[in-house]
């Protein structure tokens, strides 16, 4: 069966978010519901289909006793579920605009991805010792501003583009290039920062990235070969970034993300001898990183793989003032 699964869905064979995200191209073709009950639910997903990760993959005892480290991470994975919640139900309305088979059995597929990634968050939170009886009060609690401020905001604007103005392709570049593409190294970096301290939480980070890497890649295709069969609509598309991306700079995530890095900061030193020789990335301890650092660090990611994505696009990276 392990040869049946492809290597972008294995759990270790796929590529890091960033490497796929840049490098990978994937057609709604390739990636029909045969693909996903294949490849997904029986590779990256075996054996972690409830919580996300593996029983080896455990969650340390220092991870359940109240602390900074234990908030920071109560907190992006409550901002997260919030945010996966959200596209779910906005991708009800990608499947029903569907223009064809292959894009309909994509966006469903891509729908029950967020679901299950809202599912793994909030089912750790109970890992971390949230009582289940007060799950719902703790995500209200910790993602209630963050959901008003930033994740409300840019899924109207993909709404308004793929139900209000009957626009499919205009909702998917919504999607792949502003939201998913802006979000998604937030969401590496993630995997990075956890799989030491929490490797249940790494596992969940990484689980979530493989499927990314489907959805950045299948999206750009999407709009690519609309663009190759109608230039014509690039204008229109060239407006709807521009007003994606002039949303984005007035969002304030930075003070929502730099908020819980902070919580994160003061609880890996209190726990400085686990990760003492860990480097996030090639040459760079985590524990010397700061976080501005790391909010920026994955700006850059983000500035990179969209220049990426736009060359294989057949766009000018200047229309998100990428690069």
């Amino acid at each position: 069966m392990t040869s049946q699964i492809p290597a972008e869905t294995g759990w270790d064979t796929a590529p890091g978010l960033l490497d796929g995200a840049k490098n990978l191209n994937l057609t709604p073709q390739q990636c029909d519901l045969a693909y996903w009950l294949s490849g997904v639910a029986q590779g990256t997903l075996l054996g972690r289909a409830r919580t996300g990760h593996s029983t080896e993959e455990a969650t340390p005892e220092h991870m359940r006793r109240p602390g900074p480290l234990r908030d920071a991470l109560i907190m992006e994975l409550g901002c997260r579920a919030v945010a996966e919640t959200e596209a779910t139900k906005a991708l009800a309305h990608y499947v029903a605009a569907a223009p064809g088979t292959p894009e309909l059995e994509f966006f469903s597929t891509q729908l029950l991805d967020e679901a299950r990634h809202a599912m793994v968050f909030r089912n750790h939170l109970l890992e971390l010792g949230v009582p289940a009886g007060d799950l719902h009060a703790t995500v209200e609690r910790v993602s209630g501003a963050y959901t008003r401020d930033v994740v409300d905001p840019i899924l109207d604007f993909a709404l308004r583009a793929v139900r209000d103005e009957g626009d499919f392709i205009g909702g998917v570049a919504v999607f792949t290039i502003v939201i998913e593409g802006v979000l998604a190294p937030a969401a590496e970096l993630s995997e990075r920062k956890w799989n030491v301290l929490d490797p249940a939480a790494g596992a969940i980070a990484r689980g979530a990235s493989i499927d990314e890497i489907r959805h950045l890649s299948v999206g750009s295709t999407v709009v690519r070969d609309h663009l190759l069969a109608d230039p014509g609509y690039l204008p229109r598309l060239t407006d709807i970034l521009e007003r994606g991306r002039a949303l984005w700079d007035e969002i304030p995530d930075r003070a929502y993300v730099l908020e819980r890095e902070e919580l994160f900061q003061k609880g890996m030193h209190d726990h400085a001898d686990l990760i003492r020789d860990y480097e996030v990335f090639p040459g760079r301890l985590l524990l010397d990183t700061t976080p501005e650092e790391r909010y920026d660090l994955a700006e850059r990611w983000t500035d990179e793989m969209a220049e990426s994505r736009f060359a294989y696009m057949g766009l000018d990276p200047a229309v998100m003032r990428i690069g």
